[in-house]
């Protein structure tokens, strides 16, 4: 015998379908999606009682991160450029073609 869509009451099934599955099953996810979300917030640095403190300090963060990430990049561009530069300038030196 074949389902039929219209053994289901039409309120479960609007709101089956409002939600994405099972009323149970939709609210398990949203718990689970919860916590994980949570987790991560948290491990960031996020205080869900004092939420607009907690967004100032991830930009503070990021903006602090992000200077550092440069200055510590300008370093590597410098010590690199110690043995790079030179060795260039000497290999152009040597293969520059030479006077008649």
């Amino acid at each position: 015998m074949q389902n039929d869509v219209r053994d289901v009451p039409a309120t479960q099934d609007g709101l089956s379908r409002f939600l994405g599955g099972s009323p149970l099953a939709v609210l398990g996810r949203l718990i689970l999606l919860s916590i994980l979300v949570g987790v991560v917030l948290a491990a960031i640095g996020f205080d869900p009682w004092n939420i607009v403190t907690s967004i100032r300090r991830l930009f503070q963060w990021v903006y602090d991160l992000g200077f550092d990430a440069i200055n510590g990049l300008w370093r590597y561009f410098l010590l690199g450029a110690v043995i790079v530069v030179p060795i260039w300038l000497i290999s152009r030196m040597l293969s520059a073609p030479r006077g008649r």
